[in-house]
């Protein structure tokens, strides 16, 4: 008898695969953020889970880094206020008017700072899957950054990515392997609120657009 794909039987329940759904649509960049610390045992458990992630020849690339020191934060401050005065003199009219009124960050709140590297080389994999495309290396540690923080959401934690940052001088900041590439700069902790809209659609910079959500067909 020849099983149908629709006839497979899963390993997860309606139930569960609903709150999967629920869990994509609160996932949010969150930067507003209470200052209480989140336990070591919870962070470490769920930098395990962001280590389930698929990366290429099972090179593992990723790279996560917890930045404890005053200076080395302070350090990220100031690149990323040079960065966002720099990135508000590039906006004009009403766009420079919205833009000074967004909150861009959670550096000065978040109990949890944690930057992400890629081992654009690593050892580990030895070369597999990518000779003709090298940056899967990179694509798999953003698959990490991105499995982190939907276990993160899942246990009622955000997470906000700080891109407003000059990449080579928070790696020079954080004084890690220089073959590794700076991708992210994360703050954790426990938000203010939840939402399950993105707050730059919340503020009206921006919307979704449905043709996104549309197959391209060739």
């Amino acid at each position: 008898m020849t099983t149908h794909a629709s006839e497979t039987p899963s390993l997860f329940t309606p139930l569960f695969r609903t709150q999967l759904d629920q869990l994509f649509t609160w996932r949010r960049d969150v930067r507003h953020f209470r200052t209480d610390p989140v336990p070591d045992a919870v962070l470490d458990h769920l930098l395990h889970t962001a280590c389930l992630s698929p990366s290429v020849g099972l090179s593992e690339p990723w790279r996560f880094v917890r930045v404890e020191h005053a200076d080395r934060r302070a350090a990220i401050r100031a690149n990323f206020a040079r960065c966002n005065t720099q990135a508000l003199s590039g906006h004009g009219g009403e766009d420079a008017q919205r833009y000074a009124t967004l909150k861009l960050a959670g550096l000065d709140d978040a109990p949890h700072q944690i930057a992400v590297f890629c081992d654009t080389a690593p050892e580990q994999g030895r070369g597999l899957g990518r000779g003709t495309m090298p940056e899967t290396t990179v694509w798999s540690a953003v698959m990490a950054i991105h499995t982190f923080w939907l276990a993160a959401t899942a246990q009622g934690i955000g997470v906000g990515w700080v891109s407003i940052l000059n990449p080579q001088q928070a790696a020079s900041t954080l004084c890690v392997n220089p073959n590794w590439q700076f991708l992210a700069y994360l703050c954790v902790g426990y938000p203010q609120e939840q939402a399950d809209t993105p707050e730059l659609e919340r503020k009206g910079w921006e919307q979704r657009n449905p043709a996104r959500r549309q197959w391209i067909m060739r």
